[in-house]
């Protein structure tokens, strides 16, 4: 079964600080999510997302533990899930989203790129296979940047979460 990260835009007077609240906003699909809170936009990182953590927060001693570079995928505030089996969910208020889109905004995805180069080649096929890896880092990238971008112009806080 596949695991993915999804990152769902939500205004703020429609969050809600209830385990029970947040997995529904995940389970429905997106038109009963559209309703019940105005309106929808959603990320979804497979697998990888942890590579792309790497990514933007680098190894040490290149880690950014609290700034908006360790907020793109896996920040935020956890709150615990229904289940204790599962992960927790990670709320980011409306204002850190808007730092990390910033921080995107801003972000020179080469200098990105050669940081964590070394330390993602391996896992996807070497430097034979670095131009599809890069442009796939690249793409996302994009993705996550207009992510955030219209978050942050909407006003509009992220909710975090794995799901399989």
């Amino acid at each position: 079964m596949s695991v993915y990260l999804h990152l769902r835009a939500v205004p703020p007077p429609a969050l809600r600080n209830s385990a029970n609240w947040l997995q529904r906003l995940f389970q429905d699909d997106w038109d009963t999510v559209r309703d019940r809170i105005g309106r929808h936009r959603e990320e979804v990182l497979d697998e990888s997302y942890f590579c792309h953590e790497l990514l933007y927060t680098g190894m040490p001693p290149h880690h950014a533990p609290d700034g908006p570079p360790a907020q793109v995928v896996l920040g935020g505030r956890p709150v615990r899930a229904p289940d204790p089996a599962r992960p927790p969910f990670l709320l980011l208020t409306a204002a850190q989203a808007a730092q990390v889109a910033g921080y995107l905004l801003t972000a020179d995805f080469d200098a990105l790129w050669r940081r964590a180069r070394p330390d993602l080649l391996p896992g996807y096929g070497g430097s034979e296979a670095e131009p599809e890896t890069r442009g796939v880092f690249e793409g996302t990238h994009r993705d996550l940047t207009a992510f955030y971008r219209q978050t942050a112009e909407y006003g509009d806080a992220v909710v975090k979460w794995l799901v399989r």
